[in-house]
């Protein structure tokens, strides 16, 4: 852990108002490898927009020979902008937001695939932060760093989390070391202290996984506030990475001194794919727009409770469940396919 001083921009907690939510409409890539496939990864995407446009706008970037049937799915009130893309996932490949002067900027992190994975094409989506930031038409801080906006996860006060297998991972820094890791992302987020955790979920480094984000496994809620993923059933990988996670996170305490409250998260009863394959079905995964709470949902008997946790910890918002088994297939989730544009 680092408690250097803070400098550069500072990113906003995710709670924070925001002008707008930016998405990547699904196109034919290795992630969608069929016309069925594709077809569900669009209705599903099509859902988690609509449900976020219910408390503030998004513009959705489409490969432009995808735009027109991108509208059409979407319908009314919902942006569609023309761009060559990749793949899907907003949140890693679009910039991440800060505020810098009272106004907007725009990080651009190196992209490269979540870690040059075989399967993987980044030409068109190592473009996409530049791009978002033009189209927001906010000034871009450009990184050397590695690093996708799902790997990363701040409470506006200094506090920044993230995980080895990410960051520190040869496939996407090889060299750096843990201090270069953390004065890169403390000048571009105006973090002062990184709460590191060993690894992710264990699905989550599967053929189409990340390699480890933390967006799975934990995220800030409120200031000294997190809440983390845990899997109840010991037959299951993740118990004892889970167990380990959440009794660091216990014991850390945040920029300003505060011990973190750790509000634990029981995964879906759903524990393995029908292959045997286990699942990181993760309701941590969930994003926060103005006034509202997306959630992911997995037609499991879980949804209400962790729908019940969420309403406690944001009583002033409208928390909503969207089926996310199809995101998680492909490999990722609700949180992975959205990117928020702070207010200023």
């Amino acid at each position: 852990m680092s408690t250097t001083t803070p400098t550069g921009p500072h990113m906003p907690p995710e709670w924070a108002p925001h002008e707008r939510t930016w998405m990547a409409w699904p196109g034919h890539n290795p992630t969608f490898d069929s016309t069925e496939a594709l077809a569900e990864a669009r209705t599903a995407w099509a859902a988690v927009a609509r449900a976020v446009r219910r408390f503030e706008p998004v513009t959705m970037v489409a490969n432009p020979e995808d735009a027109a049937e991108a509208r059409e799915q979407l319908g009314t009130g919902i942006e569609v902008v023309g761009r060559p893309l990749d793949d899907a996932w907003m949140r890693d490949i679009g910039p991440t937001f800060v505020v810098e002067n009272g106004r907007s900027a725009a990080v651009d992190w190196t992209f490269n695939g979540w870690g040059a994975q075989e399967w993987a094409r980044w030409e068109r989506d190592r473009l996409i932060g530049a791009y978002v930031a033009e189209q927001a038409g906010v000034p871009v801080r450009s990184s050397r760093l590695v690093n996708e906006g799902g790997g990363i996860h701040v409470d506006g006060q200094g506090t920044v989390l993230l995980t080895e297998t990410v960051q520190l991972g040869p496939e996407r820094n090889p060299g750096w070391t843990r201090e270069q890791v953390e004065a890169e992302i403390h000048a571009q987020l105006g973090t002062r202290k990184a709460i590191w955790l060993p690894r992710g979920l264990t699905a989550d480094y599967g053929p189409f996984g990340t390699r480890g984000h933390v967006d799975l496994v934990a995220a800030f809620a409120a200031p000294g506030v997190v809440v983390a993923h845990t899997q109840p059933d010991p037959a299951h990988p993740d118990h004892e990475v889970c167990k380990e996670t959440v009794g660091l996170l216990r014991s850390a305490t945040d920029a300003r001194g505060r011990k973190l409250e750790v509000v634990e998260l029981p995964a879906p009863t759903v524990t393995h794919t029908e292959d045997g394959e286990p699942v990181d079905y993760s309701y941590v995964n969930h994003y926060l727009c103005n006034g509202g709470v997306v959630l992911c949902g997995f037609a499991d008997p879980r949804d209400e409770h962790a729908a019940g946790i969420f309403r406690r910890l944001f009583p002033r918002r409208t928390v909503t469940l969207v089926d996310a088994r199809t995101v998680f297939a492909a490999g990722g989730g609700i949180h992975c396919i959205t990117q928020q544009q702070p207010r200023v």
